[in-house]
């Protein structure tokens, strides 16, 4: 049976940086003073977090669908509301794939089932925000 608790730590590491301890015991630094961008803050880790959870499943699924995928990316975007929290509202997820002869139904199967059965994270997000999907095959020689 999975272990079904996670724990992580975040620690002051001063002048508005934090130094994020995930469960795997890799660390990734935080920054959370708006205009420097030395480091992703929160919100910018939880809208890769979504994009890279579906990405994970997405090559997986077309991996096991046996389709000749050379290159692939996920492009996010992400609305906030205007007042404080200032959550995410909504989500916008675009899927390009790369490959030769790659099945349109395959990527659209891939991403639908990465959307609405294996996304733990968009799983996790869903409740509050809306989340679409779009994708793109680039015919690669």
């Amino acid at each position: 049976m999975p272990d079904n608790n996670y724990k992580a730590t975040v620690r002051y590491a001063g002048d508005e940086f934090f130094i994020a301890t995930a469960p795997a015991n890799n660390s990734i630094t935080i920054d959370t003073k708006g205009d420097r961008k030395s480091a992703p803050s929160p919100l910018e880790l939880l809208l890769v977090s979504v994009a890279a959870c579906t990405a994970a499943d997405v090559v997986s699924i077309l991996e096991k669908k046996r389709q000749e995928v050379t290159d692939y990316k996920v492009e996010i975007t992400g609305e906030r509301r205007d007042e404080y929290p200032r959550a995410f509202t909504k989500f916008h997820i675009h899927h390009i794939v790369y490959g030769r002869r790659v099945s349109e139904q395959a990527v659209a199967h891939a991403v639908e089932l990465s959307d609405t059965k294996y996304c733990s994270v968009a799983a996790t997000v869903r409740p509050t925000a809306e989340i679409t999907t779009s994708f793109e095959i680039i015919e690669k020689n």
